[in-house]
């Protein structure tokens, strides 16, 4: 996580920072519960809009002296292995988590353990399909500086919904940023900043990072309702037949045995 955290310094790990801070506070403002987790990164205040009473910044590594922040208690943790009761949070936020964990799969169904029903979980991620994706893999298989953290392996959004859907997570928004070229410079960067709204409009699957919200659900028995009930009480009634009477003879011969 080194690696990610000195690329944060730099103009476009800055500019990503600034755009999940901003998604991250919209898409989370108003999810409410009690016990909210972010996930590694703590170069960004993933929880900073949300309101939960109970939040917690989770690290593989203890958090500097100087960088303690007394709103965000901090604990170390694995991520495949939370030290959290099954059910027992209402969100979990993963920035670039997944992409720096030795098994990412592993990590979000731990996440799926310790989520409540109808807990949410958050994702940001680099876009591998982008133009700053398309720098990476040139300078990982051709030669040359990587652009991106060289340590990540980047998850396609594409894979991840198909790793949420396996484990019952519906997808409830998914939104892409950075479509600028991959330059370094902060001037470069604004330069190129037009293709912000561009991109947003023609090709909006293609920034280079991306903020991701799931749902989970947990299937329950079905409820049919009142006509359940009616169709219960008609169950245990003895069935009747129109038009049976008794023979008029029995009848008299029960009227003659009263007297």
């Amino acid at each position: 996580m080194g690696d990610l955290q000195d690329w944060f310094q730099t103009p476009p790990g800055q500019q990503v920072l600034a755009w999940e801070r901003a998604r991250l506070d919209e898409a989370l403002t108003d999810v409410f519960g009690y016990h909210a987790l972010q996930l590694g990164l703590a170069d960004i205040d993933a929880l900073g809009a949300n309101r939960m009473p109970h939040r917690w910044l989770a690290r593989e590594t203890p958090l500097p002296a100087d960088d303690v922040d007394e709103r965000r208690p901090a604990l170390v943790a694995d991520s495949r292995a939370l030290p959290f009761a099954e059910a027992s949070l209402d969100l979990v936020v993963l920035p670039h988590t997944l992409e720096f964990s030795e098994d990412p799969h592993a990590s979000l169904r731990e996440v799926q353990r310790v989520l409540v029903a109808e807990g949410r979980v958050a994702i940001t991620g680099f876009n591998p399909v982008s133009l700053w994706g398309w720098r990476q893999w040139r300078a990982r298989w051709l030669g040359g500086r990587p652009y991106l953290p060289a340590a990540g392996e980047f998850i396609s959004p594409a894979r991840l919904r198909d790793w949420l859907r396996l484990l019952e997570f519906e997808l409830e928004s998914a939104e892409f940023g950075c479509y600028q070229p991959a330059v370094r410079g902060a001037g470069a960067l604004a330069r190129f900043g037009w293709l912000e709204r561009l991109g947003e409009r023609w090709w909006p699957i293609l920034g280079a990072t991306y903020c991701i919200v799931a749902v989970k659900r947990v299937r329950g028995p079905l409820l049919i309702g009142q006509s359940w009930r009616k169709m219960a009480a008609s169950v245990g009634k003895q069935p009747s037949v129109a038009g049976r009477v008794k023979p008029t003879g029995q009848h008299k011969e029960n009227n003659l045995g009263s007297h």
